[in-house]
């Protein structure tokens, strides 16, 4: 059985650890700790996503900004 938890180190206590081995009664278990990351780290990973979203602030630095009325678009 794989479980994955996603939480914050805040909440790492106790009483999770005891829900763990309740789980896991008498087994051995393998624990992984990997930091995720956050929105900024996730869109800037890809050199293409990180490219286009240096342009485009770029283009909003030197005022070149498109407006779109989201209530005004087609629907296909």
């Amino acid at each position: 059985m794989i479980t994955t938890y996603h939480l914050n180190t805040n909440e790492l206590t106790a009483d999770f650890l005891k829900a763990i081995k309740s789980l896991y009664k008498g087994k051995t278990v393998s624990i992984t700790v990997e930091a995720e990351m956050d929105e900024t780290e996730y869109l800037l990973a890809s050199e293409t996503n990180s490219n286009m979203l240096h342009e485009s602030l770029n283009q909003a630095e030197k005022g070149e900004l498109i407006t779109v009325n989201i209530g005004k678009t087609k629907k296909k």
